[in-house]
């Protein structure tokens, strides 16, 4: 506890467009190596770019959700640096007027603490080639498909002190710019990447160590072990009387480490300054209002509307507005059944599951919200017990029809019949003597035995709520 961590992250967010942002080229990801790089994105002489305007209209989203200020003219720049990938041997950025600056972002840390973690600025750039070293024995191939292709570079506020908010900061930038539908969020194709700037400091201290940089972090997992393992190898350091050299570091996942891989360069070695073949962006404030006018109801609004509106736990709130999909499907199986705390124990419980054991996304399962709902009817109006809709929801996620359908097709109806109940109960109290003089004798706890023999002898079908009731009533007879 005698040291204090700093930490800040560079989150590149690749923008949902079709095209470039210099160039007509198509952003589809999987096409095979250099067959979506024009001229433009190659650097060819003569060739010059020209700005998507749906990349700005997306950034200006970013800044709007965000809290942020928006520059009324920001200014692209040339950040020059060589590497095989980077073919025009610079990288069209934004420097000292990015797009935009000065927001914030609210992250939770349980038992209902939040944080406000600063957003220094967000500005566009195009993103540089990718190196591929697996293929080629002893040289390195270069796929030139993803330059050009547009980033919203997302930097924070050194505001973070643990790894644990690290996390917690990303995955709501992650559920934000899912929810703006300005960015698909897709980790292991690179869509949302995370450099992380990590220093420490002895507790008390005002002024910042040494930082480093761990480049390229590509999933939640990642990036928590890759700041502890940081942290601990920077307090390590200073300990046994060395210095942190600023430095950019990768993590190495299979040996839960980071290790050198250059020394950090500072902004001048970038020698940065304005591209002179692109104007500066003018915003004015009919844009900005369109712009505003697009934003969907943002998740802490959603989650706020969800506890207010649905009487749901803060847990459950948060959980459903996760993604913008998980709050539409919830909402829509909520409108069908009537009980929104019904709802949300399925669609948290089953359906997610269900979603986690086939790896796929809430718009891919095979059982629609409407469907849902309606099998949630079929409990609510004491067709089925909660029991036997497990069973149902199974065999509509299998494809086997509806739930009214399937709960025809196998018998599944619950038997609500108070007299044929009772003469169930009868035969298993006039098989269980034993049971019965004990349960008489006031061992009550013999009372589940006794259900689960009845709901044994109906298959499961018996309505448990008049079971419980019918038995107390009999049992006491005695």
């Amino acid at each position: 506890m005698e040291w204090e961590a700093v930490i800040g992250l560079e989150i590149h967010a690749q923008l949902a467009t079709k095209s470039k942002i210099f160039s007509g080229a198509s952003t589809a990801y999987g096409a095979p190596p250099n067959t979506q790089a024009c001229a433009i994105d190659l650097g060819l002489p003569g060739v010059l770019p020209v700005l998507n305007r749906e990349a700005v209209r997306m950034a200006v989203k970013f800044g709007l959700a965000t809290h942020s200020k928006i520059n009324r003219r920001s200014v692209f720049a040339r950040k020059n640096y060589f590497y095989p990938d980077l073919p025009k041997g610079y990288q069209i950025s934004q420097y000292e007027l990015p797009i935009v600056y000065d927001g914030w972002l609210d992250i939770e840390l349980g038992e209902g603490e939040t944080k406000r973690i600063g957003i220094t600025r967000a500005h566009l750039e195009e993103d540089a080639g990718k190196s591929l070293h697996e293929d080629f024995q002893g040289m390195s191939g270069i796929d030139l498909n993803r330059a050009g292709t547009p980033l919203l570079e997302i930097v924070s506020e050194p505001d973070l002190r643990s790894a644990a908010e690290a996390v917690a900061y990303m995955k709501k930038l992650h559920a934000l710019v899912r929810y703006l539908e300005i960015c698909d969020g897709n980790m292991q194709e690179g869509s949302f990447r995370c450099d992380a700037n990590v220093s420490v400091r002895r507790r008390g201290e005002h002024r910042f160590g040494t930082r480093t940089e761990i480049k390229n972090i590509n999933s939640f997992r990642f990036v928590e072990r890759a700041i502890n393992y940081e942290i601990e190898r920077q307090i390590e350091v200073l300990e046994s009387g060395g210095a942190v050299v600023q430095e950019t570091r990768l993590y190495d996942a299979a040996r839960d480490e980071t290790r050198s891989m250059r020394t950090k360069e500072e902004a001048n070695d970038y020698r940065y300054f304005p591209d002179p073949d692109l104007l500066p962006v003018e915003l004015d404030e009919a844009f900005i209002e369109e712009v505003r006018s697009t934003l969907p109801e943002l998740p802490d609004d959603k989650r706020q509307r969800f506890i207010e509106e649905y009487g749901l736990p803060a847990y459950d709130a948060g959980v459903l507005t996760a993604t913008r999909e998980m709050a539409d499907f919830y909402e829509a199986v909520a409108r069908v059944c009537g009980e929104p705390k019904l709802a949300a124990n399925w669609v948290m419980g089953d359906f997610s599951a269900m979603l986690n054991k086939e790896n796929i996304e809430v718009g891919d399962a095979p059982v629609t919200a409407e469907a849902l709902g309606q099998l949630l009817n079929r409990i609510r109006d004491n067709t089925i017990s909660g029991k036997i809709a497990k069973e149902v929801f199974e065999a509509m996620w299998a494809g086997e029809g509806s739930a009214d359908e399937i709960i025809e097709t196998r018998g599944l109806r619950q038997i609500t019949d108070t007299a044929a109940i009772e003469a169930m109960i009868r035969e298993v109290i006039a098989a269980n003597p034993k049971q019965v003089e004990q349960y008489r004798a006031g061992k009550e706890k013999l009372l589940g035995f006794f259900v689960g023999q009845v709901m044994k002898a109906s298959k499961g079908k018996a309505n448990p709520a008049e079971v419980n009731k019918l038995l107390k009533k009999l049992l006491s007879e005695g």
